[in-house]
């Protein structure tokens, strides 16, 4: 088991791979926790990934992964974070998936992250899908603006369901054109660039990256994700271009 205290202190400079962190603590997203050299994805849950972009209740495009992960950072507070490692992610490459609590009582990190809205049930046996009916039903965090759910985020799916109050039936064009852009704004201190190709798959992966120096990197611009180090993207799937030289930048 790990256990670490959470002691938030605000970064200067730093990549946005969170905006305060411990010495063996990093919140990545939602729902990534990096503690020491191993890093776990919250059993039971999915959130949106760091380069998400959602709609507010007022229409307005925000970046709900980055607000999600800020959001989870303040949610953990200065207690204590307990990680119990239940094995390999079957989906994240190198990840580990974690039964983590916070605090002395114990809390489920997993839970309250659904209970705020932050996160949505990914249990198959539905053990936070109540927490999550009731923050729907109250319009609590995500759930008050508009959004599609983080995998069909990561398959690039244009015509998944869109969920959350804020959404509009006559909209959903301008939504679905709003929340999947031919060029994603990039995230301070991201600036891998990810595509989702289909000859990638031969290799077993979803798609590919490029680093600042590949040769294809400026002439990339209707990409799909934007990743903030060569780790995450290959966690997500995505291998590096063929033709990126070995000293290309990140």
């Amino acid at each position: 088991m790990v256990a670490v205290i959470v002691v938030l202190a605000l970064l200067f400079g730093g990549p946005a791979l969170a905006p305060a962190m411990a010495a063996d603590v990093i919140v990545k997203d939602a729902a990534t926790l990096r503690l020491g050299d191993v890093t776990f994805r919250l059993e039971g849950i999915d959130a949106p990934e760091l380069d998400q972009r959602c709609l507010s209740q007022f229409a307005d495009l925000s970046a709900c992964g980055i607000e999600a992960r800020d959001a989870a950072i303040k949610l953990i507070g200065g207690r204590s974070v307990n990680c119990r490692d239940l094995g390999p992610d079957p989906i994240f490459k190198g990840r580990r998936i974690g039964a983590c609590t916070v605090g002395s009582d114990g809390v489920s990190l997993s839970q309250s992250l659904v209970q705020a809205g932050l996160a949505f049930n990914s249990d198959s046996n539905g053990r936070f899908a109540a927490d999550q009916s009731k923050a729907m039903d109250d319009h609590t965090g995500l759930w008050n603006g508009c959004f599609v759910a983080p995998q069909s985020f990561r398959r690039w799916d244009k015509a998944a369901p869109l969920r959350g109050a804020a959404c509009r039936d006559d909209r959903q064009a301008e939504t679905r054109s709003a929340l999947f852009p031919d060029m994603p704004p990039r995230p301070d201190g991201c600036t891998i660039k990810g595509k989702l190709a289909k000859r990638a798959r031969i290799t077993g992966n979803v798609g590919v990256y490029q680093l600042q120096g590949c040769p294809s990197y400026a002439s990339l611009e209707k990409l799909n994700r934007w990743f903030c180090s060569e780790d995450d993207a290959k966690a997500a799937g995505f291998r590096k271009a063929y033709n990126c030289r070995i000293g290309a930048r990140r």
